[in-house]
């Protein structure tokens, strides 16, 4: 069985991620790129504000979405988030990404990637991604692409992700998607290589509550011989699981013809356990379907942003297509909301603290 890149993974949560941040970033030689949302999630200042109490050097780069005609108390809110972030980093800049092009093709992730691409590294030893505040079609591009400069850039810098895990405030936020579903910029994987044309496609959707609609179409677009969907167990709701199975239970039972014994499930607070769960899916099926076209996993992380964060790193492992349908708009009930995240989530995904050599990441079937 192929060994995975990071199992093990060095990861932290709460009280624990507090204590990293303290003592790693407190080195004064320490020169960090931070970058992050400046959105008008009320968790996209809590990883901004924390790093800026260390000793290390931060320069920081703050993504503002733009999506066509947002509501106004939105763009207050973001307005608000963006002050404490500039306040907090003094070495800023902050980049306007636009999320869909003038013919309404989803361009976010392109633009993402562009607005890394623009900043000097030189001599940065550490970049930090807080995805609490960027939407999947956003991180993952910038993510990946983080990844790869790492690996040619001598010497790599080490590369953490942030993500502030509150499921009521997830649940406090509703996106309405477009009607164009499509993969993520750079997580195609092998969906369009003939040698994939009649592999035996497993679907592995993450439902979310209010998304049916965005899954269905989803589901449309992938065609999948099966699907797997995902729910959050163990869970801080304990019934959150069983609230979302019977929200989908029509498309179970016949719009997707679910085995209850297909569904998965993984911790609602741990990215590592949903990560570890597809590798071992894929790992099963390969040997299965190897005679007759082989097996594709294909990936629609809709759910809350510490799971899609397994993902993205299952993902970037196997370079598995990412099937996704960009928000065109929010709501957001801030009274529901809670003002302050629950945990703190820090992975280290790349850099010194893992041994060389690793195993090699893919990108479309070429070695990255």
């Amino acid at each position: 069985m192929t060994p995975g890149r990071w199992d093990p993974c060095v990861s932290h949560r709460g009280a624990e991620t507090d204590g990293f941040v303290d003592d790693y970033f407190a080195a004064p030689d320490r020169r960090i790129l931070l970058v992050g949302g400046a959105g008008f999630d009320p968790r996209s200042t809590a990883a901004t504000t924390k790093l800026a109490t260390t000793k290390g050097h931060i320069r920081g780069l703050f993504l503002q979405e733009e999506r066509p005609n947002p509501q106004q108390t939105l763009v207050d809110r973001a307005n608000v988030n963006c002050t404490v972030l500039r306040e907090a980093v003094t070495d800023h800049r902050v980049a306007q990404v636009n999320i869909f092009g003038s013919d309404g093709a989803v361009v976010g992730g392109r633009n993402a990637v562009a607005a890394i691409g623009a900043e000097d590294l030189n001599g940065i030893t550490d970049v930090v991604v807080d995805v609490s505040a960027l939407s999947v079609g956003t991180a993952f591009p910038i993510v990946r692409y983080l990844v790869e400069r790492s690996a040619r850039t001598p010497p790599p810098f080490n590369l953490h992700l942030f993500v502030a895990h509150d499921p009521t405030t997830d649940g406090a936020i509703a996106s309405i998607s477009s009607d164009a579903p499509s993969f993520v910029h750079g997580f195609r994987g092998g969906s369009t290589l003939d040698g994939s044309a009649n592999a035996a496609k497993l679907w592995l959707p993450q439902l979310a509550s209010g998304r049916t609609s965005a899954l269905g179409r989803l589901h449309s677009f992938v065609d999948p011989h099966d699907t797997c969907p995902i729910l959050p167990f163990p869970a801080l709701d304990a019934r959150a699981g069983d609230r979302l199975a019977e929200e989908f239970l029509t498309e179970f039972e016949s719009g997707w013809s679910v085995d209850t014994r297909n569904i998965v499930y993984a911790d609602e607070s741990d990215p590592l356990d949903l990560y570890r769960t597809i590798l071992r899916l894929d790992n099963l099926r390969k040997p299965v379907f190897a005679e007759v076209g082989g097996s594709l996993l294909i990936l629609s992380p809709l759910g809350s942003k510490v799971m899609a964060l397994g993902a993205l790193m299952a993902a970037l492992e196997r370079d598995l297509p990412v099937a996704y349908l960009e928000a065109i708009s929010y709501e957001f009930d801030g009274s529901v909301a809670q003002e302050e995240p629950i945990d703190m989530i820090h992975i280290w995904l790349e850099g010194e603290v893992y041994p060389q050599p690793r195993p090699t990441l893919y990108n479309e079937g070429i070695a990255a």
